[in-house]
């Protein structure tokens, strides 16, 4: 695709989304049943809002690109027959939901091949919706649209961390790993979900290191991490498209510090 292809179907996508919103807005803070996707003691909640949202999304994408490939937290894989292909999450940060806590977001990215090319997040109780591709990082809010960039001159001992949940990371050596960056930071805060990283693009904060993503929770934001100036990757300091340990920083050098630190 050319950037002005990748650029309309960016534009398409965001006109989805905030439609999408609407019904996300009906479930928020509103009695909900949740149900548990995983057995036993462990907690992995969806809800109807999840659900409705992303056949929404499912359904206009597949009206519009019929050929496109559409990849789905809830309802899986719909394969087409082009190198194209849409990653949706419909609540990034389900808990944060049904919490109450305005942290969660709908994501939505653009891949062709191997290549996340574009992406977005929306927010609809605050109104924001963060986008990222080749003409730049933008967040649109009440009908403006601000150019974003993450703070380039950040260093490890005064940058600002984000984590949604230490219970998150794998092992007992990610989660000694992460103390280290922690520690060694400015300050450190736990909450945030897929927030965090597009507070990251705006220059608000400057870390986002978590553990045991999925695909979808992780691809939709590279594009626009990466357009503000960003650096995201795996604990390896490989693509970060696999989910698993994630490390996103404002700028390559503190991305090099806190990898440093995380591996010991």
């Amino acid at each position: 695709m050319t950037p002005e292809e990748i650029e309309k179907r960016l534009a398409f996508a965001r006109a989805v989304a905030e439609d999408a919103g609407k019904i996300a807005l009906r479930y928020f803070r509103q009695p909900l049943e949740v149900e548990n996707k995983l057995e036993g003691e462990q907690f992995d909640p969806v809800t109807r809002a999840d659900r409705e949202v992303e056949a929404e999304i499912r359904q206009k994408l597949g009206e519009a690109y019929p050929d496109d490939s559409i990849i789905g937290e809830e309802a899986g894989t719909s394969e087409g027959s082009s190198d194209i292909a849409w990653i949706i999450d419909p609540i990034d940060g389900t808990r944060a939901f049904i919490s109450g806590v305005p942290a969660w977001g709908t994501l939505l990215g653009l891949m062709e091949s191997d290549n996340c090319v574009g992406g977005l997040m929306h927010q609809p109780y605050i109104g924001e919706t963060f986008v990222g591709g080749p003409s730049g990082a933008f967040l649109y809010r009440q009908g403006q649209q601000t150019a974003l960039r993450s703070r380039q001159g950040a260093t490890l001992g005064d940058a600002i961390l984000y984590c949604t949940h230490p219970n998150h990371f794998e092992s007992e050596a990610d989660l000694a790993g992460f103390q280290r960056v922690a520690e060694a930071s400015r300050l450190y805060r736990f909450g945030g979900d897929c927030y965090s990283y597009c507070l990251l693009a705006q220059g608000q904060i400057d870390l986002v290191i978590e553990g045991g993503l999925q695909p979808y929770d992780i691809i939709p934001l590279i594009p626009l991490i990466e357009a503000a100036g960003g650096v995201v990757t795996d604990r390896d300091g490989r693509p970060a498209t696999k989910g698993g340990l994630i490390v996103a920083a404002a700028n390559a050098r503190l991305h090099a510090e806190a990898l440093a630190l995380l591996n010991g």
